[in-house]
């Protein structure tokens, strides 16, 4: 009895200090957050925000406060940013005062700081202009990295063919051929699509972007003061992050060993190390093997994600007047037997239209990569202190109402004119393409896209197994939107030679 009353005592001056500790950040803290929900002790809005749907609980919050309100993420207050104009106001407008990179404590462990998603201040503008060097040196923006992506489209072809009509999970052939561009790039080699290497980094990529967006990780990212501590499903992406650093690691070490001075096989890999080499020499104390890694890491877990490759495959099958204008205007633009260039992108508005309806409407990455202010910041009459973080909706923008006609319809004439002529739509930014911390290989995928999209559909007709009114609501839907679990019949479709 006097054992439990102690250990009563105890929680009741923990909470109590907790309490206290809240009150005085708040207040220490100075500024004028904008309103929001009444967060608990530590757990702050926990009540509010669902950590399994984190997007669709901003989305309701919004509804009652605005585009712009605070949600507690535990003890941390965050301000959340609705729609294309506001998200536009602090993140162009205010880009310099909302260019610092927010916590993502889930995945921070694994990176410290030297990822280039997740680097802030110096170590980020240098660690961006050496990962765009590597891009520009390896073919970025350079007919080169088109044919490296047409080769591979050859490899894709000729598996797809090898199915011989039969029901396949689009998501298996896509994540290798999308992984192997950025691999040719990154290690300046493809893989063997059955390589038991190449399959295991696979499971890896897709494993790890799943962990990240599970209410597991949102728990950790909330609470991560206590959680560090305690073992559970919340290490889990820990672990798998730690795996595919060591596999990079690896073949980084194998690309340096052959590429000695006297055996300089690839002058664009040579050119890689030359360039991680004099910046070693001018930035010393914090340039080393791991961070190579960890840049190379980030470069590969940002590109290798194919979702939206994927769902291409899914929603078009379903709608036939979709697919016979597309086929149509492949016939007229590129034929039967000549390979998809990107210079044909131009000369075919209803399919790009097409893909760029796909990639707004699957969405991958909803709530963005949250941001950070670096200074004292007046933003819509409130004023944000240094070091707030920010979540800018990317799924708000893309699906704001004043933008987009049908904002949650497959809609492709949200990208035509009444000439049927393509047209740009400034909300239209699946890969943060308003930030300062824009995606580096937002040109590379949109390449993918098109070359892949045009000779898939070039090359066959795809018959879908199940009714075409798909459901792809995501099962988890925060940093992340993930669908249900793969392999699935709702995601088969027959490919039959065109």
């Amino acid at each position: 009895m006097e054992l439990g009353g102690a250990f009563t005592i105890f929680l009741a001056l923990c909470f109590s200090c907790l309490i206290i500790l809240i009150a005085w950040k708040r207040i220490s803290k100075g500024g004028k957050l904008p309103p929001g929900p009444m967060p608990l002790p530590f757990l702050g809005n926990i009540l509010q925000v669902r950590t399994d749907t984190t997007f669709q609980s901003f989305m309701k919050l919004k509804e009652k406060y605005g585009p712009v309100f605070t949600v507690y993420m535990g003890p941390r207050p965050v301000v959340v940013l609705c729609g294309h104009e506001a998200v536009k106001e602090a993140l162009v407008d205010q880009a310099d005062d909302f260019s610092g990179r927010g916590e993502l404590a889930s995945i921070e462990r694994n990176f410290l700081g030297h990822g280039v998603a997740l680097a802030n201040g110096e170590r980020w503008r240098i660690l961006r202009r050496f990962s765009l060097t590597i891009l520009r040196d390896f073919g970025m923006g350079k007919r080169s990295i088109e044919e490296r992506i047409q080769e591979e489209a050859g490899y894709l072809l000729e598996a797809l063919r090898k199915t011989d009509g039969a029901p396949i999970d689009p998501t298996f052939f896509l994540s290798r051929t999308v992984s192997n561009v950025i691999s040719s790039v990154v290690f300046g080699s493809r893989f063997d699509y059955e390589d038991k290497q190449f399959l295991k980094l696979l499971r890896l990529i897709n494993e790890s972007f799943i962990e990240m967006s599970t209410p597991w990780a949102q728990l950790y990212d909330m609470y991560s003061g206590i959680m560090q501590y305690f073992p559970g499903r919340h290490n889990r992406i820990y672990y798998l992050i730690e795996e595919l650093k060591d596999f990079i690691a690896s073949r980084v070490r194998n690309i340096s060993s052959i590429l000695a001075p006297f055996n300089p096989n690839k002058a664009t890999d040579f050119s890689w190390f030359r360039w991680w080499d004099r910046l070693t020499c001018l930035h010393s104390h914090f340039y080393s093997l791991t961070i190579l890694v960890l840049v190379c890491l980030s470069l590969f877990i940002a590109h290798s994600i194919s979702y939206n490759l994927q769902m291409s495959m899914i929603l078009a099958p379903g709608r036939l007047p979709l697919n016979a204008k597309i086929h149509e205007e492949i016939n007229q633009v590129i034929g039967p037997h000549r390979i998809p260039s990107v210079d044909d992108r131009v000369k075919m508005p209803y399919t790009d239209a097409v893909i760029h309806e796909i990639q707004r409407l699957t969405d991958i990455v909803p709530m963005g990569v949250p941001h950070n202010v670096i200074r004292d910041t007046h933003f819509r009459g409130f004023l944000l202190p240094k070091g707030t973080d920010v979540f800018p909706l990317l799924g708000s923008v893309l699906k704001d109402p004043k933008y987009f006609r049908y904002p949650d319809a497959f809609y492709p004439q949200h990208f035509l004119d009444e000439q049927g002529r393509f047209k740009k739509n400034e909300a239209f930014v699946p890969f943060s393409s308003v930030a300062k911390h824009i995606s580096l290989g937002k040109a590379l995928v949109h390449t993918e896209f098109f070359l892949y999209f045009s000779s898939i559909l070039q090359n066959f007709s795809l018959c879908q197994l199940l009714p075409s009114d798909i459901n792809i609501t995501p099962k988890f839907s925060s940093l992340g939107n993930i669908s249900l679990p793969h392999p699935t019949p709702t995601y088969e479709c027959c490919l039959l030679a065109a």
